[in-house]
């Protein structure tokens, strides 16, 4: 039996309020050590505000949250050495090199440091790392678009965190730094090191990335489970396509890789043209947010 993995995140009735309106109802959610936990939802959906009082950036009206083990709104400087955050966007020390502005903020999580997370990072390895090796001397101001974004990971990640806060961290890299950048979250989280918390509006980068996705409406959560897990609930069963003996066949299942590996020990060398058709994260979501939004505000 596989080990239970410790919880990192646990939140219970966390609401806010701004005035007369509440901008969070009763959201409930945890995230377990080595998870990748996707935040979905349309602007204003209360994405942000949630990100905000797990980091401690901000105080809630009311509800239990629990990050690392303590309450955000007192954690002190070692529960916030434990966390990283990038934010979607950052534009400070424009004349300080990449290195030495590595360098120098690693040296505020020296003290922090344990044998089994040594803090910080080695800022040439770091550097290496998110892919800015070209650019190392240079002064910050004088990077692309895309390279300041790796640099913004970069800073969120220096200090080794075992919680990791994105928002929306792939915005400005082409294809090939969002597939590199994927690779580096991977990295992060494959030997269950790095608890990530991810807000992105890239449906894709969600479906590739995150184990659970939890959907955001009206500060409401609407849907908690994995991509797939998501699909079935809104889209149903999949739809597997094939031809046998030159007749072209469609079958409907809730388990089509058992029905495939099924049809194929029964059937193998008479199979062609064959085809598993899921729904895509992309469909599931924008259901989920129509089915949301067209339900009468008293039967929320």
């Amino acid at each position: 039996m596989a080990p239970v993995q410790q919880v990192v995140l646990d939140v219970n009735g966390l609401r806010m309020r701004y005035g007369p309106a509440d901008v969070l109802h009763d959201v409930t959610f945890q995230a377990r050590h080595g998870e990748v936990l996707a935040l979905l939802g349309p602007n204003g959906a209360g994405k942000t505000t949630t990100i905000e009082i797990l980091e401690g950036f901000r105080m809630r009206s009311a509800g239990r949250v629990s990050v690392l083990g303590a309450d955000p709104a007192r954690g002190d400087e070692r529960w916030r050495a434990r966390l990283g955050v990038v934010l979607q966007s950052w534009r400070d020390h424009g004349k300080w090199r990449v290195r030495e502005l590595l360098a120098h903020l690693g040296r505020y999580y020296a003290a922090y440091g344990t044998a089994a997370i040594p803090r910080p990072w080695d800022p040439d390895e770091l550097i290496e790392a998110v892919g800015l090796a070209g650019q190392a001397d240079k002064k910050i101001r004088t990077l692309s678009g895309g390279q300041r974004r790796r640099l913004d990971v970069a800073i969120g990640i220096v200090g080794r965190p075992e919680l990791l806060f994105l928002d929306e961290p792939t915005a400005a890299f082409d294809p090939q730094a969002r597939h590199e950048f994927h690779d580096l979250v991977r990295g992060l989280v494959g030997g269950h090191e790095t608890t990530i918390v991810l807000t992105t509006h890239d449906l894709d980068e969600a479906e590739k990335l995150a184990d659970r996705i939890i959907v955001l409406n009206g500060g409401r959560i609407i849907a908690d489970g994995s991509a797939a897990e998501l699909a079935r609930r809104i889209a149903g069963e999949d739809e597997v396509r094939w031809v046998q003996g030159g007749e072209r066949r469609t079958h409907r299942t809730a388990d089509s890789t058992g029905f495939v590996r099924d049809l194929l020990r029964r059937h193998d060398d008479e199979i062609r043209e064959l085809e598993v058709h899921r729904a895509s994260l992309e469909q599931t979501y924008l259901a989920l947010v129509r089915q949301a939004e067209s339900e009468p505000e008293a039967s929320r």
